[in-house]
């Protein structure tokens, strides 16, 4: 594909009303595959990189994603704000995953394991004899945690210190097994990791719905996007500008401390 021909898929995929431009550098690198300018909005790919069409693909919509999020933070902050294209967060992530689904579905990218026989083997033991074999381990392992709690109650026994001290495990990882351990509608097929993700979420039908996501195939990443977002309340464009003008101004009052702090500093001397 030419420069053109991916602006084109990258808007078929997602379409911007902030201008960019595509540019395949013609060189190898060996410490990124592609960057985002977010001063010139230009998306540069290092295309000696790439063996398939697929795997340029996959960067050229992973810069497209810092495009889109760099946009909505100018609608949201105006023209003086500069984007970081170095920040992939929880929200970037998401976002990324979502456009890569859409490539998907358009036929533009490929995520075939089926076509290599030996990987696709070898993805089935990761999933049945690891993932959810250790889900199903730490199930148990979550009810009998729970049972040493009622006995050290029974016994008089301070629970926190026979974690702490008889067990020595961290009182967080004790409590997020305990509560997988008691929510019994948690597939072990999902992994330890999620299962502590829904076992989380208060209401039932949310973890339902969140846990078909995972096994449909989402990352767990956007569910966990998903489900911040569901449980956040909208907020008008005014209170988000009225929210950043807060945190600058607390920004500039410390960093207006520090400059009087310095400045007396070097009078001293």
């Amino acid at each position: 594909m030419d420069n053109e021909k991916i602006k084109e898929m990258l808007l078929d995929i997602a379409v911007t009303d902030l201008e960019f431009a595509v540019t395949q550098s013609g060189k190898e690198s060996t410490r990124v595959n592609g960057l985002y300018k977010p001063d010139t909005h230009e998306i540069i790919l290092h295309n000696k990189n790439f063996k398939t069409e697929s795997e340029l693909v996959y960067t050229a919509v992973h810069e497209y994603t810092h495009h889109l999020i760099c946009e909505e933070m100018l609608a949201i902050n105006g023209v003086g704000y500069m984007y970081n294209a170095k920040v992939h967060n929880e929200a970037f992530w998401a976002k990324f995953h979502s456009l890569l689904k859409i490539a998907e579905e358009k036929k533009y990218y490929s995520l075939d394991i089926d076509s290599v026989p030996e990987l696709k083997e070898l993805t089935e033991k990761i999933q049945k004899e690891y993932i959810e074999a250790n889900g199903k381990i730490m199930q148990e392992f979550g009810k009998l945690l729970a049972k040493a709690h009622a006995l050290c109650q029974k016994a008089n026994i301070r629970y926190e210190d026979y974690v702490d001290r008889v067990l020595c495990l961290p009182r967080n990882s004790a409590r997020d097994i305990t509560r997988v351990g008691k929510a019994v509608d948690v597939n072990p097929a999902i992994g330890f990791d999620n299962m502590k993700m829904i076992a989380s979420i208060k209401k039932p039908e949310q973890r339902v719905e969140a846990q078909e996501q995972i096994l449909a195939g989402e990352s767990p990443v956007t569910v966990r996007s998903i489900m911040k977002q569901n449980a956040q309340k909208p907020v008008d464009k005014k209170t988000k500008l009225e929210q950043e003008k807060k945190r600058l101004e607390k920004t500039i009052a410390n960093l207006q401390q520090r400059l009087d702090f310095v400045e007396e500093s070097l009078e001293a001397l």
